[in-house]
């Protein structure tokens, strides 16, 4: 019942800011004009400021894991191959396919992993989480980028993709997060204090972004493609990645990191992503509030079963 209660915690107040945008939406508050520009704002600042403030306060090199992030990253390059060959045999709209495939691989780890895995393993899981998350939202990003523009482009101009993801706001982050990491550069505490405050504010804003462009009639249109990215992200991927990593010999705050990014829902990101790479924005939010939502329930499920078997 504690699982359960956390899980509803973590994800509930997710919901309940999505659910203000859609009800800021329906009263005029927000207008087409005010969410495309603040999902701009958050796509070109925020964004990449919580993710360089995640990275900077993870200290990767103190407490850096080759094994984990060997396995981890090897596990997101897989997926990401097997989903581009598989995904575009079952659907030919280019405009969907980045968006599955961006959503089958992408999870929230940068808002679940520490929160998740602390609960499941103290302060050592959080640490360790920080670590592997400093390693794999660039990679979700760097990825991300370029299988949008391979699927958002009629004709794929190498050098064009290599400077877009260069240009792209949330690689600049994560690499100058890594940097400050690796070099063990410390910012005057003005400075901490003023990214941390705008960082704050990323979430937030991108999720009431996210229900204000939410439309509820336009799901049963996109059912299919939900239940398909829902049902592999939330269960069979989880299901597939985690009993390896058991046998392989994860255990513990190793085994939670893993777990927090493979059963974590579709990152919010891939719907400002998706927005601003010119793909169906408008499934990638569907995408992801559906998830958010049903995380719940699935994270609870995985939980209890692993805690059961004692490999937490």
């Amino acid at each position: 019942m504690d699982n359960l209660i956390f899980s509803i915690n973590v994800v509930l107040p997710m919901f309940l800011i999505m659910c203000l945008g859609t009800f800021f939406k329906k009263i005029n508050i927000f207008d087409e004009i005010f969410l495309k520009k603040a999902n701009t704002f958050t796509f070109k600042a925020l964004l990449p400021v919580l993710l360089f403030n995640n990275i900077y306060k993870s200290k990767i090199t103190d407490i850096f894991n080759g094994k984990l992030v060997i396995f981890a990253v090897s596990i997101v390059l897989i997926l990401i191959a097997f989903l581009m060959i598989t995904v575009p045999k079952f659907e030919k709209d280019n405009k969907n396919r980045g968006v599955l495939i961006q959503g089958m691989f992408r999870s929230n780890f940068v808002l679940f992993g520490i929160p998740l895995v602390t609960n499941i393993s103290g302060s050592e899981g959080g640490a360790l989480s920080a670590m592997l998350i400093a390693i794999i939202i660039p990679l979700y990003n760097f990825t991300s980028v370029i299988i949008l523009d391979i699927y958002s482009k009629e004709n794929l101009q190498i050098k064009e993709t290599l400077i877009g993801i260069a240009k792209n706001p949330l690689i600049i982050g994560s690499f100058l997060g890594i940097l400050t990491s690796i070099f063990k550069l410390n910012l005057p505490n003005s400075i901490e204090k003023t990214i941390s405050d705008v960082a704050s504010l990323a979430t937030p804003l991108a999720l009431m972004t996210l229900g204000g462009e939410f439309e509820i009639g336009n799901v049963l249109k996109n059912k299919k493609y939900i239940t398909i990215v829902c049902a592999f992200k939330l269960l069979i991927s989880p299901a597939i990645i985690l009993p390896i990593a058991i046998f392989i010999g994860f255990r513990g705050p190793e085994l939670a990191s893993l777990f927090a990014m493979a059963a974590a829902p579709i990152a919010v990101t891939s719907f400002t992503m998706a927005q601003n790479c010119g793909s169906n924005y408008e499934l990638a939010g569907q995408i992801v509030f559906i998830s958010t939502i049903l995380s719940s329930f699935t994270i609870f499920m995985f939980t209890y079963i692993f805690k059961t078997m004692g490999v937490f």
